[in-house]
């Protein structure tokens, strides 16, 4: 699908026919959502310039993230999709800065996306040229991935709760998978802050961006994305320490348990010895034939079983 939004209006072209579209001279965006060939060609021809593959937008080397081409420059960052969710996902998506409209090639429906198309709805002449709307919809991923922090951020501290609550390690197992949920979010929040990172500086050379105004926006998104990553990275921390908090004191709660069949296991050695002895099938015990010899052996089991526990005791071991 082709939506296009063109300077000071508050409404968009949609489900463009590709084989008829041309593109309106004070067009400002051009957002292709999972584009088919015949959309792709389209804006191709109209631009005179490439539209990137999926499978090119999926890869990973720098060189292929931020480039050149054509007199476009080319910038792919990995997008947070339902944030909201434990676990959310990332997509990559392929920002197109040109002397023109901006192209923003995407397979998925990421918030900041609607954000952005909201706010052009309510205020049509909030960006007049391209460049300027890729600043704007640059903070407002920004501001998504900020909230999607402060979401994580909350749950740790829920979590840190209950870890540090004192009382036993039941349904640690249910905490350490959060966690772990925590963790994922965490690793992904880095990944498309290090990758929108990368494109600040190199937009940054862009002549585009040659006003001090653009300058100093572009400044501004800079130092977000290093204040979150360095407040992601506390919180990566956070998280690292309470997992291996959460396992210590289960390892501290399975030996206390080891230690009282430990325990018990000494103290009832004696009397199981004394108890063995008198079980043996000898004719010549004459303990066995007097009256006082089954309570003597009780005494004696109960007395070796007390003095064990007694040292334990007195050793500050119970």
């Amino acid at each position: 699908m082709i939506r296009v939004w063109c300077a000071g209006r508050s409404a968009c072209d949609q489900l463009v026919d590709p084989a008829t579209w041309t593109l309106p001279p004070d067009a400002i965006w051009i957002d292709l959502v999972a584009p088919t060939v015949e959309e792709e060609t389209a804006v191709e021809k109209a631009l005179g310039l490439s539209v990137p593959t999926r499978e090119e937008m999926a890869e990973l080397e720098a060189s292929s993230r931020v480039y050149r081409e054509n007199g476009a420059t080319y910038a792919t960052a990995d997008i947070i999709i339902h944030g909201d969710e434990e676990i959310p996902g990332v997509e990559p998506v392929t920002f197109v800065v040109t002397d023109g409209p901006l192209v923003t090639i995407r397979y998925t429906d990421p918030r900041p996306f609607r954000l952005m198309i909201e706010k052009l709805e309510r205020e049509p002449g909030r960006c007049a040229t391209g460049p300027d709307l890729f600043l704007n919809l640059m903070e407002t991923i920004i501001d998504r991935l900020s909230d999607i922090l402060s979401g994580t951020v909350l749950r740790v501290e829920t979590i840190a709760g209950h870890v540090f609550s004192g009382g036993k390690t039941v349904g640690f197992g249910k905490l350490i998978t959060k966690l772990g949920r925590a963790q994922m979010t965490n690793a992904r929040i880095e990944q498309s802050l290090a990758g929108l990172a990368r494109i600040f500086a190199f937009v940054g050379i862009d002549e585009r961006m040659d006003s001090e105004e653009a300058r100093a926006h572009l400044r501004s998104l800079a130092r977000d994305a290093d204040s979150l990553s360095a407040h992601n990275q506390s919180v990566a921390a956070s998280i690292n320490f309470q997992l291996s908090a959460a396992l210590g004191l289960i390892n501290i709660e399975q030996s206390s348990i080891i230690k009282i069949f430990s325990v018990a296991a000494v103290a009832f050695l004696p009397p199981t010895l004394i108890a063995s002895i008198y079980g043996m099938n000898f004719d010549h015990m004459p303990e066995l034939s007097q009256p006082w010899g089954y309570p003597l052996a009780v005494v004696a089991m109960v007395v070796s079983a007390i003095l064990p526990l007694a040292w334990f005791r007195k050793q500050g071991w119970l």
